[in-house]
């Protein structure tokens, strides 16, 4: 079967990556049975076939979990064979994981090791291009990372596939989506691999990835009357990531919306489940812009889906989540005129201010929130405790469409009161004349996550901000869970809500004025046990705080805690219990699973520690 190596060189150079594949065309090879399955034996044949009365139905019908290798219903290596012959050489058998190389056996490599720094390894270019590399370390079992972080005293394949489809085309994904149907193996979608709670791996599963789809078409007048659009437009594969499609919307005079991250998938799993931006304050979420998607679904056919066609699968992959309810092969997304930005970035500490000091500057901060909000403006802004101290930092404040006059009168409030403190800083408000390079100057790369971290996040709505008394009480508990050292990221926004707008983007984004995060952190040593009751306690004490200061507000369900309890009406609010009955009328088998995904709560990962990973064999609650 195929193997995959590909080159960091190209990709690891400057800031901002240039990928060495962003001229690869999708292919529009479409299975064709009669054609594509000819020759091949009827008792394999069965395998590929599409969803119908005729189709074999899953072989682990009387098992509570999914096929695992071992079982007597596991695939031979014959079918495997014929769906890598099928898949154009394109099945990768048990890739090996990156940090293999620090561990005794064949592929030891003690020098490529120590290149597994802490900072290397969580640079995200890394990771982005493995096949089944995932950037939560935590969700994928922790059993095979470099000792630099954490010994994991051997390396086995944990939470990690066992097959990958490195599919370019619409037909590696229907026979992918086929032959798990068909044969009851676990199936799971990759593309970067960006995800705090770790969807895009699986124990044993078989992965599509798609991170190759790298197409990117413009298309200068799109109609939509259903939608009320008729302007420019993006036509990308799935695979595009956001520095590749903000570099050719740059080209074009446009911008689209996607996210702050430079490396994240923004035509996967992000736009699929929403996607905050830094212009979301103007134009709303990803999955606002969407004009169309082809899918492959459940049953394997490949579709086009838009405001007229397919509308129910329609409604749901613009905020429903990825891999749930079908394999996105391209999406078409509104694309608007470039604007200038004007960017701030700076930073100070209790360690020059003094503690009360450092507190009175960010209760100050507190009170602006709902104006900058309403400017439309994006601030992504960091709270980090350290040996009894703390800093603060913008990284950045982000004013797309203002001019530095206009910027800087917002920011002025609190930068008086900064003053009047004696807080010492320097604002660095600079002025762009166009998004592509004002994004590229300001944020930073996205670190992978941690080996001992847990991030859990709360949507704090304008209610919360309503009053004096409700801004010191959300203040009150920003600085206790900081004083209990949880290292906290907040971005200070709206999510406008955009004309003719009816899809299933959590209704928690719309009243938003913070989307606010707090991670735990856990001696590197724990054992299981302590970890879980470590974790436990987070979302029973830390996170349930915020909880209670926000009645009927949700959670981002990207960027949030595998333990979220009630995790459907805290990623969806009201529009869970739709997207409940689609998931049931679209994939009635569960072919499509992720962990906290709609309908996920009628499996679960039995994972062999205990922890919530995805090392262990997914089978059906009881």
């Amino acid at each position: 079967m195929a193997s995959f190596t590909l080159s960091l060189a190209a990709l690891l150079a400057g800031s901002t990556i240039a990928s060495p594949l962003l001229s690869l065309k999708v292919d529009t090879g479409i299975l064709n049975l009669d054609l594509d399955l000819k020759d091949i034996d009827s008792s394999i044949k069965s395998l590929f076939l599409p969803g119908s009365s005729t189709s074999r139905p899953p072989t682990n019908t009387t098992s509570r979990c999914k096929v695992y290798p071992g079982d007597l219903e596991w695939p031979s290596e014959e079918a495997w064979s014929h769906l890598d012959a099928l898949t154009n050489n394109r099945l990768l058998e048990a890739p090996t994981p990156l940090a293999a190389v620090c561990y005794p056996g064949e592929g030891y490599n003690g020098t490529k090791c120590a290149e597994y720094t802490v900072a290397n390894w969580q640079r995200s270019y890394l990771h982005m291009v493995d096949p089944i590399e995932m950037m939560s370390p935590v969700a994928q079992g922790m059993t095979c990372t470099p000792p630099v972080l954490f010994d994991s005293h051997g390396c086995t394949r944990g939470g990690f596939p066992r097959y990958v489809v490195n599919a370019t085309e619409p037909k590696h994904v229907q026979l992918a989506v086929n032959f798990a149907r068909n044969t009851g193996v676990r199936l799971v979608i990759k593309n970067t691999g960006h995800d705090f709670l770790g969807k895009s791996g699986g124990k044993d599963a078989l992965s599509i990835w798609t991170h190759w789809m790298k197409s990117i078409e413009y298309i200068e007048e799109y109609v939509d009357e259903k939608l009320g659009y008729s302007g420019p437009a993006f036509k990308a594969g799935v695979g595009v990531q956001a520095f590749e499609i903000y570099k050719a919307a740059h080209e074009k005079g446009r911008v689209m919306v996607g996210g702050e991250g430079e490396t994240v998938g923004v035509m996967g799993g992000y736009i699929q489940g929403g996607g905050h931006s830094p212009l979301t304050g103007l134009y709303g979420t990803g999955a606002d812009q969407v004009l169309s998607y082809e899918v492959v679904t459940a049953d394997g056919e490949f579709v086009v889906v838009n405001s007229t066609s397919h509308t129910d699968l329609f409604w749901a992959l613009r905020g429903g989540g990825g891999s749930t309810f079908g394999v996105a092969i391209s999406v078409t997304v509104k694309a608007h005129p470039d604007l200038e930005v004007t960017a701030s970035r700076f930073s100070f500490s209790s360690a020059a201010t003094g503690n009360e000091t450092f507190w009175a500057a960010i209760r100050a901060y507190v009170d602006s929130w709902v104006a900058n909000a309403d400017a439309g403006t994006y601030t992504y802004w960091s709270l980090i405790p350290s040996n009894g101290t703390f800093s603060f930092a913008f990284s950045p404040f982000f004013a797309p469409g203002k001019s530095e006059k206009e910027a800087t009168a917002l920011l002025q409030p609190w930068f008086t009161k900064l003053n009047d403190l004696g807080v010492k800083f320097d604002p660095n408000i600079t002025h762009f004349d166009n998004y592509y390079d004002a994004w590229r100057s300001s944020f930073p790369l996205e670190a992978v996550q941690k080996p001992n971290v847990a991030t859990a996040s709360r949507q704090f709505p304008r209610s919360n901000f309503e009053t004096a008394e409700k801004r010191q009480e959300l203040y009150e508990h920003i600085r206790a869970s900081s004083e209990k050292n949880r290292v906290q990221v907040h971005f200070n926004m709206q999510a406008k809500d955009p004309a003719n707008n009816d899809n299933a983007v959590s209704s928690h984004w719309r009243p938003l004025v913070s989307f606010s995060m707090q991670s735990v952190r856990w001696p590197i040593n724990s054992t299981a046990a302590e970890i879980l009751k470590i974790r436990k306690d987070f979302q029973d004490i830390d996170a349930q705080s915020w909880r209670d200061i926000s009645p009927g507000a949700g959670s981002y369900l990207a960027e949030a805690d595998r333990l979220e309890p009630n995790f459907g009406d805290a990623f969806w609010g009201t529009k869970y219990p739709r997207l409940l009955e689609l998931k049931k009328k679209l994939d009635p088998q569960d072919v499509f699973f992720a962990t906290t995904g709609v309908g996920s709560e009628r499996w679960r990962v039995e994972s062999i520690d205990g922890l919530p990973n995805e090392n262990g064999k997914l089978c059906r609650v009881d």
